[in-house]
């Protein structure tokens, strides 16, 4: 599905990616590891499109999204890929429906077709009590299970992750992580998990170790 041919990245004089190949086969979920400055990031936001590399090439299905202009990129990106962050970005004055509903709505979709979609993934990740809350209503894991709503709206063939259990405590990071798998039996999803969580790691199909900018196993 996604095939990683030689990407180095650079920030002025630090060079953060060194060159790093990777394939990643549908439905596969890839936990990269390492330690802070080893990469990981930049390779993921790469992978997500949200910056450019420059050297190497990155294809989707055997196409190279970074031939597209800005604006094709950014449709490219809303359609195709979903977001988890660590500390969930959800807008504090949106109620979690209409939060999940915001790639819809940059899609440029009825509302009433966003609506519905939005409510039957909330009810799916046991939020339908929770659909009318505001974020500063809801518990962390609540939160972070929104966020991942929010990254299925388009049913995008690839979910990133950075950090995604992060900022949760040791019971909803292993609801979170057991989620995963549920959505990838399910829906069919590819995963791709950039954490520190020897435990998320360790469910994943494959631990990617990066090192200096490379992939070291």
């Amino acid at each position: 599905m996604i095939r990683i041919e030689g990407i180095r990245k650079s920030y002025g004089s630090l060079e953060v990616l060194k060159g790093i190949d990777l394939m990643i086969n549908k439905s596969d979920i890839i936990a990269i590891v390492g330690r802070s400055g080893a990469g990981k990031t930049t390779l993921l936001q790469l992978l997500g499109t949200l910056d450019r590399p420059d050297a190497g090439k990155i294809y989707f299905k055997n196409e190279d999204p970074f031939l597209l202009n800005d604006k094709k990129l950014s449709a490219f990106r809303n359609s195709h890929i979903g977001f988890v962050f660590q500390f969930h970005q959800l807008l504090p004055e949106f109620t979690a429906l209409e939060n999940v509903m915001i790639p819809g709505m940059i899609a440029g979709k009825k509302t009433a077709e966003l609506k519905t979609r939005a409510t039957h993934l909330l009810e799916k990740l046991r939020l339908s009590d929770r659909i009318q809350h505001k974020p500063s209503e809801l518990s962390g894991g609540e939160q972070q299970r929104v966020a991942v709503a929010r990254a299925l709206m388009n049913e995008p063939e690839l979910i990133l992750a950075d950090e995604p259990s992060g900022n949760l405590d040791s019971k909803n990071a292993r609801e979170l992580h057991e989620l995963f798998l549920e959505l990838r039996r399910d829906e069919g999803q590819t995963f791709v998990i950039v954490t520190h969580n020897e435990t998320l790691a360790e469910l994943a199909d494959r631990k990617i170790v990066m090192e200096d900018g490379l992939i070291k196993s």
